[in-house]
């Protein structure tokens, strides 16, 4: 049980954290409010009416995000890499420039059909 001890506390600890920051911000902060704040979506523009469907988003928020998460991927491909190089050798480097080729291939075609431009 004691090897437990250091996490339980953490726990304890970050719970309580939470719960006091919770509690101090509803003491503490402001109390205005206003029809745009009390709305579900919140940004300080005031909503206006969308079709029955939801509307339609452009492609290119979708692009955007996808590519965003390829990168973050690609990121977290790189970090092993990058501590593990010198003992992969050429094989190692060999793997990260197919990889990071697929992913400029990519990339690329992006750039080419213009989803990197925002009209």
């Amino acid at each position: 049980m004691e090897l437990y001890t250091p996490v339980l506390a953490l726990g304890i600890l970050a719970a309580g954290f939470a719960v006091f920051s919770v509690v101090v911000s509803t003491l503490t902060g402001p109390r205005r409010y206003n029809r745009a704040k009390l709305d579900s979506y919140e940004c300080g523009i005031e909503p206006t009416p969308q079709a029955l469907g939801g509307g339609k988003f452009p492609v290119k928020y979708y692009i955007t995000a996808m590519m965003f998460i390829v990168f973050d991927i690609e990121i977290v491909f790189l970090y092993p890499w990058a501590v593990h190089f010198l003992e992969m050798k050429l094989f190692g480097l060999l793997e990260m420039v197919v990889f990071v080729a697929t992913v400029f291939v990519a990339y690329a075609y992006v750039w080419r059909r213009g989803g990197l431009e925002w009209d």
